[in-house]
């Protein structure tokens, strides 16, 4: 017999309860017009995740399943820092009274919390040599001693597309002059040579056990010796550097912050960490998603350095010093880095039926890891399978993956020719054609000479948009998506010269006898050569690991603007989902222009609202004090490399203000 578990019991409860009031509302002939309920909590935002730990939950249930379909947009702020290639992917934090943000070109703005309109701004004017996309997806917050009457007590931290690490003053948004040189650290010491655009931040670094910690982007596939990807960690009052994590192997001895103060120089090629950390203070932890060791599609001259490469590392946060790493892919040559940021979360149901300190671990190939966040250990079974081996010349595949058991995987690991999907039979046949001219033995197939099919993509799956966890009913919701793209990887001297060319994604790898060449998996028609849906969002039961609801996520409005809008087929989808305690899962993420809410415990679609743009952000919910309403924001900013038109909105919703009945 079946295990019910607790939260299916909570969840079947709460649905005869919300049953007999609606059948009880309409029984009484109520209207929609009944003023906002003030009652229940208020909740903040105090970091991009929502919490230090990424959960993306709301104990705000101002807005409900019963109400939610009222929301109204009641005030709209624009930046002006937009132009045809930046992309506007931040979420606010609520800071006291106000939402800080960044702007794509590192502005911050402080912005009163309800009336939308600006206290302040500060330009950090970044250097944008080389940087093709500028984007900017959110600051951090912290606070540290200072004498009585001295300003930067509350601190905003932002990282900068030139490498700097700043502190601002919360109220006012001047520089904290105590931090680094007068409000500034920069990141680049002791990182060595770079290239214009190399080395820079996009991701908020993260606050915790008193210090600042920062990874950073290395840009992908340029040269096998590209800027080591050191994790630091700052004195969050002074900005002195207080310990380095140089991610090399055990055989190697690792660069030190006291060697930098030296002269010395940190490990080159080593895998970076760009996407969103998490802190856990009671443990004293950062968890830290890592990249690939350079270059991605080759890794014969690594040499060991790509040790902690596509792995969740936990870190001391007060030392650096690692304290256990999970391995979600063995000797990564598909650009399967982790890039989603490790939510932090009680388990339900332990040995001795307690909650206990749990990870959940989203990747690019649509798994999801839960494990033990103190010891790294897996929650559910990891199968290691056996993948296909070959590839070029030089390179050493991995004789076998983890994969996780519970979850399940969220794509599956194939794409046969019976699933090969054409909108018609003349584009069907024309990918057919195509994939039976590429190696495609699943996830794991080697990059090829012939050209590979990567599934269900190098954007996953998941990416930076990570997940969303509500502790209370158990449940874990993301959002993923299968583009597969094509990896060729052709001789060196077949490429005379990549500056210039018309090849589509072309990655030099220098260093290596190769060079790469990469392209999304489409037809003559631009649809891509798999079935949809191309994007959904995803309900996992925490306790079992079972798949509660699923989903597509996104039409087809901005493919066919006269019907689109009727094919719910998914689309990519860059951002990620939250929760309220409302019942309510809101997100943007799609590219047809729509945000969304829908009913946490069956997926129905409750609310949508059509956009200036894409919202390839994460949304965020707050309310400011017992008499203030709740409200939903989503930054509304287009996605310039998905081809979505760029745009400066940060919209807000809430429900509308209506007299009570005296």
């Amino acid at each position: 017999m079946m295990r019910e578990s607790k939260a299916s019991r909570r969840r079947f409860a709460h649905r005869m309860l919300a049953g007999l009031l609606a059948l009880f509302m309409l029984a009484l002939g109520c209207s929609d017009d009944r003023p906002i309920d003030f009652a229940g909590p208020v909740d903040g935002w105090s970091h991009v995740g929502g919490s230090l730990g990424g959960s993306r939950f709301s104990e705000n249930a101002q807005i409900d399943r019963e109400n939610v379909a009222r929301l109204e947009e009641v005030w709209r702020f624009e930046s002006g820092d937009v132009t045809p290639t930046t992309s506007l992917q931040v979420t606010p934090i609520l800071v006291e009274d106000q939402l800080v943000f960044c702007t794509p070109r590192n502005q911050v703005i402080a912005l009163d919390a309800e009336a939308g309109t600006e206290r302040w701004r500060f330009d950090a004017e970044p250097a944008l040599d080389g940087i093709y996309n500028p984007l900017c997806r959110g600051v951090a917050q912290g606070r540290v001693e200072v004498a009585e009457g001295e300003a930067c007590s509350a601190r905003i931290y932002l990282g900068t597309l030139d490498a700097r690490l700043i502190a601002l003053d919360a109220e006012t948004g001047a520089p904290c002059r105590d931090f680094g040189k007068d409000g500034t650290v920069d990141l680049l010491h002791g990182i060595g040579e770079t290239r214009a655009g190399e080395y820079y931040m996009t991701s908020p670094p993260t606050v915790v056990a008193g210090h600042v910690v920062t990874g950073a982007w290395v840009t992908d596939g340029q040269r096998v010796d590209a800027p080591g990807g050191v994790i630091r960690g700052w004195d969050a009052k002074t900005g002195a550097l207080a310990w380095a994590f140089d991610p090399v192997p055990e055989s190697m001895d690792p660069v030190t912050a006291e060697d930098v103060a030296s002269g010395a120089t940190y490990t080159r090629g080593t895998a970076n960490a760009w996407s969103m950390l998490s802190g856990d203070e009671e443990l004293g932890r950062v968890y830290v998603p890592m990249g690939n060791a350079a270059p991605d599609h080759y890794g014969g001259e690594r040499h060991g350095l790509g040790r902690y490469a596509s792995a969740v590392v936990a870190l001391d946060a007060r030392t650096g010093e690692v304290q256990w790493d999970f391995k979600t892919v063995y000797h990564d040559v598909w650009d399967y880095d982790v890039a989603s940021q490790p939510v932090l979360y009680a388990h339900p149901g332990g040995p001795n039926g307690e909650d206990f300190p749990a990870l959940a671990q989203a990747t690019k190939m649509g798994h999801v890891f839960l494990l033990d966040r103190r010891t790294g250990e897996p929650i559910f079974p990891v199968e290691l399978i056996d993948t296909p081996q070959g590839g070029v010349t030089g390179e050493v595949i991995a004789a076998r993956q983890p994969v996780p058991t519970q979850p399940a995987p969220l794509h599956p690991h194939a794409l046969p020719d019976e699933d090969v999907w054409g909108l018609t039979p003349i584009d069907r046949a024309q990918c057919r054609e195509l994939i039976a001219g590429l190696r495609n033995d699943g996830i794991f197939t080697p990059p090829s000479a012939e050209g590979s099919v990567v599934y269900p993509g190098l954007g996953g799956g998941v990416n930076w948009g990570s997940l969303s966890v509500d502790e209370a009913s158990g449940r874990l919701v993301v959002n993923s998506m299968q583009n597969p793209f094509i990896v060729q990887v052709v001789p060196r001297e077949g490429v005379e010269n990549l500056e210039g060319t018309d090849l589509v994604g072309a990655q030099p790898q220098e260093g290596t006898p190769y060079v790469t060449l990469r392209a999304p998996l489409l037809s003559d028609w631009g649809y891509p050569c798999t079935p949809p849906p191309w994007g959904k969002l995803t309900s996992i039961d925490l306790e079992t690991g079972d798949v509660e609801w699923q989903r597509p996520l996104g039409n087809l409005r901005e493919l066919a603007p006269a019907f689109g809008r009727f094919f719910e087929w998914g689309t990519p989808a860059q951002g990620g989902p939250i929760q309220t305690a409302g019942g309510l899962v809101f997100i943007g993420a799609t590219l047809d222009r729509t945000f969304r809410a829908f009913d946490a415990e069956t997926g129905e679609m409750l609310w949508d609202a059509l956009l200036p743009t894409s919202a390839n952000a994460t949304p965020m919910t707050y309310r400011i004090g017992p008499e203030g309403r709740q409200y939903v924001v989503i930054a509304a900013g287009g996605h310039f490399p998905l081809g979505s038109p760029s745009d400066d909105a940060l919209i807000a919703y809430a429900l509308p203000q209506i007299p009570a009945e005296e």
